[in-house]
């Protein structure tokens, strides 16, 4: 089971962060478009994930997404990590989202994906606010160390039934490899244009379930500049030192220039899901139980 997924950001993050350039929003629809093609030969379905003020800011291109048969997720309201916020914080950022992106499309939103993948050991109480905001479906957890936290103690690499104070969520994690001794991603993101397409391909034939995550911002073929050090605090919340300005440049930008075609070649050589289609095809009753 291939899950296919997008997380649409790159819109309100120019807007509030990078300038309000009209050539940029042209660029990023291009993009889509060229996905949304790629998707309609391949008779793909995928999950977009979108982030609320997309909904406010941008309603064409989550509606465009809609009309085009695909899922729409939610990816918060304003692309804050959830470990950078209070409960109270979360459940108001999460429940303005929710109520934005059902008004737009009509549909109930049932499937979400926290920024960063930030929930973890420290906020696990984020299962509770997902469910009280009818959320039934996660694919936030990173089950590995990285630079936002991940949740290196989960231990499982597959779909599993979470329960947390007594409130059920489906999570749908992101799979890892063992690689040097330590456990990395490699199906979406910087990791997907760090490996080679063939390790990747070998990579997600192992295993019987795999998650791939794209952001439109990895396929640009251009590189973006380091950025400012008042402008990663204010994005980031924490210490724009020059070692993590840089560290950012490099991970945002390696292996840019041959993302899409590898992006291509993979959909077009791969079954993928959307997230909603593989919820249907899961037994829960037989998945895993994670008490956390």
């Amino acid at each position: 089971m291939n899950i296919l997924t997008f997380d649409i950001e790159e819109w309100f993050i120019e807007k509030e962060f990078s300038g309000n350039r009209g050539e940029k929003y042209a660029e990023y629809q291009a993009y889509l478009d060229k996905i949304l093609n790629l998707l309609e030969q391949t008779s793909t379905k995928a999950t977009f994930f979108c982030v609320g003020k997309m909904a406010t800011l941008f309603p064409d291109v989550v509606k465009n997404i809609a009309a085009n048969g695909h899922e729409i997720g939610c990816h918060s309201n304003v692309h804050t990590w959830l470990n950078k916020m209070t409960e109270k914080e979360a459940l108001e950022d999460t429940r303005i989202a929710v109520d934005s992106l059902e008004q737009l499309i009509g549909k109930k939103m049932l499937s979400y994906r926290a920024p960063a993948f930030s929930i973890g050991e420290d906020n696990k109480w984020t299962f509770e606010v997902l469910a009280e905001c009818g959320i039934e479906r996660d694919a936030s957890i990173f089950p590995a160390t990285r630079d936002f936290g991940g949740f290196s103690s989960f231990g499982h690499k597959e779909p599993v039934m979470i329960t947390y104070n007594g409130t059920q969520i489906k999570e749908f994690p992101i799979c890892t490899t063992g690689l040097l001794g330590k456990q990395v991603a490699f199906s979406g993101g910087g990791y997907f244009r760090f490996f080679p397409l063939w390790f990747v391909e070998n990579e997600m034939k192992k295993a019987p379930y795999s998650m791939c995550y794209f952001h439109i911002g990895d396929l640009l073929p251009e590189t973006s500049g380091v950025m400012s050090k008042e402008g990663y605090e204010e994005y980031f919340k924490e210490k724009g030192t020059l070692l993590n300005r840089y560290k950012r440049y490099f991970k945002s930008n390696f292996g840019k220039k041959n993302a899409w075609n590898k992006l291509e070649k993979l959909i077009k050589t791969q079954q993928f899901l959307s997230l909603e289609q593989a919820n249907a095809t899961i037994d829960w009753s037989r998945c895993p139980q994670k008490l956390l």
